[in-house]
């Protein structure tokens, strides 16, 4: 019997039991396996995945929708995958194909890496910004941080959600309250009573992820990550959008050195919504 083409081959939903699936699809492209984040994205979002015949996923992909539920205003694309077996015998576009007619209209939004961008491209995602990751042991200047910062606590939730929907331009609430579990740290900054940012820091791997890092100003931000790295011994790893080159130096004069660079992409809007001078660093560049 002939091998039927990948590219017929039916897309399902994916759940928490394709969980180890997914992390053997990461692995096999040299990725992480990184299942604490592939359950987070499967949780708080859609997969979608093709069944390889040999076994096992032949490729995958999540997508996070954000706003309202009935009438979602974002999506965001993430961990697009195809087995290395697999590649490059259309796959990829089958996937994204299906994902696009499914969300229809709705406005979309991905972080490519310099592989993947030439696809996302034949599909009408064009580039809006540039986000750098950086990672390393984060070793911040002596003295007391201008910014006071604390954990975060469960009567602080309300003025979290309200200042992450006015700063992201969109409703993120079932991100936002998955992330005490979800992370091993998570801090607010606040002046006069007055909450003006949040980080959380997730573990990943042997790492620290920081993210999302929704702060004021610079002087807020820098606070917050020094924060994080004083309740760790892990490295810190971040996406920053690049637009914020005074907190890029900060960090690379104080331990982080830069790892890659990836493409911030949008579709049916010209950028992101939001207010992207409080805006540095994503929850994962896999949900925006």
């Amino acid at each position: 019997m002939p091998t039927p083409s990948l590219t017929t081959l039916p897309i399902r939903r994916l759940t928490l039991r394709d969980l180890t699936a997914c992390a053997d699809l990461s692995e096999d492209r040299g990725w992480p396996r990184e299942e604490h984040k592939w359950g987070f994205l499967l949780t708080a979002g859609r997969g979608y995945g093709i069944d390889a015949p040999d076994g096992g996923l032949a490729a995958a992909c999540v997508v996070t929708l954000y706003g309202p539920h009935e009438r979602p205003s974002l999506a965001a694309l993430g961990m697009v995958l195809v087995a290395e077996r697999h590649s490059r015998r259309g796959v990829g576009r089958h996937l994204m194909r299906h994902v696009l007619t499914t969300l229809g209209t709705i406005p979309m939004t991905l972080h490519a890496t310099p592989y993947g961008r030439p696809l996302y491209e034949e599909f009408g995602f064009k580039v809006s910004g540039r986000a750098e990751m950086v990672m390393g042991n984060l070793v911040p200047p002596g003295g007391a941080p201008g910014v006071a910062t604390r954990p975060a606590t469960a009567d602080d939730l309300t003025a979290v959600l309200r200042l992450d929907e006015e700063v992201f331009g969109t409703d993120r609430t079932h991100i936002v309250t998955r992330l005490p579990a979800f992370a091993d740290q998570l801090r607010v900054a606040e002046e006069n009573g007055r909450l003006i940012g949040y980080a959380a820091a997730w573990p990943n791997m042997d790492t620290h992820v920081v993210g999302p890092l929704i702060a004021r100003d610079t002087q807020t931000a820098k606070a917050l990550l020094a924060s994080l790295a004083a309740h760790t011994d892990r490295p810190l790893r971040t996406d920053i959008d690049a637009r914020h080159t005074d907190l890029l130096a900060w960090v690379k004069e104080h331990g982080l050195a830069s790892v890659a660079f990836n493409d911030v992409m949008t579709h049916g809007i010209t950028e992101l919504p939001g207010d992207w001078t409080r805006r540095f660093a994503p929850v994962t560049v896999a949900a925006g």
